[in-house]
């Protein structure tokens, strides 16, 4: 398996759509802060409506982090479109929901099933200057946590402000952090 962290976000360019409003979107649009991008396997489905609804109750909170979220599917943002006007809980999402038809993106991060022409769950943390700081990728049937997801980017927005510190198993806002040295090495 290849390593991500570190991989620089390549050019791309990809319709969005977002509460009634389309447009394009390129690599440009996500540099500059802390972004999620968070693949599923296909709108009109089962699990991915509950994780696209429970992150956009938690949008506030991830903006507090000064971190954007962006849904990425192989659908068309004619799809997405589609699926907001068939469904209250689509319609109400606050973040931009990526169209990658073409598996551009997905691609781009080797979550693209070929054969079936969709992603695999998968979710992608971002740095201001475009780089993976943490990824989980797993089977389609899994879905995953928004609260878990927040709390990651809140740990790795803590390190990145702090350089000398790292956090411990499900560290949160507020708790201790480690410093790490010699002396540490085999006594937590």
């Amino acid at each position: 398996m290849t390593n991500l962290i570190g991989k620089p976000l390549e050019p791309f360019r990809v319709y969005g759509y977002c509460q009634g409003e389309s447009r394009q979107y390129t690599r440009e649009d996500i540099l500059g802060s802390w972004s999620v991008l968070f693949f599923y396997p296909a709108d009109f489905t089962f699990v991915c409506p509950t994780e696209l609804k429970e992150l956009g109750q938690l949008h506030e909170d991830f903006a507090r982090e000064g971190c954007r979220i962006f849904s990425v599917s192989e659908d068309s943002h004619f799809v997405h479109k589609a699926w907001a006007d068939a469904s209250e809980t689509i319609r109400a999402l606050p973040f931009v929901m990526l169209a990658d038809p073409a598996g551009a993106l997905a691609r781009q991060f080797g979550v693209l099933l070929e054969e079936e022409g969709q992603a695999l769950r998968a979710t992608f943390l971002l740095n201001p200057q475009g780089e993976v700081v943490l990824y989980e990728v797993h089977a389609p049937s899994i879905g995953r946590s928004g609260q878990e997801l927040l709390r990651k980017v809140q740990a790795a927005r803590f390190v990145a402000e702090h350089g000398d510190q790292v956090c411990p198993a499900s560290w949160e806002p507020g708790a201790e952090t480690l410093t790490p040295s010699l002396d540490l090495v085999g006594l937590l």
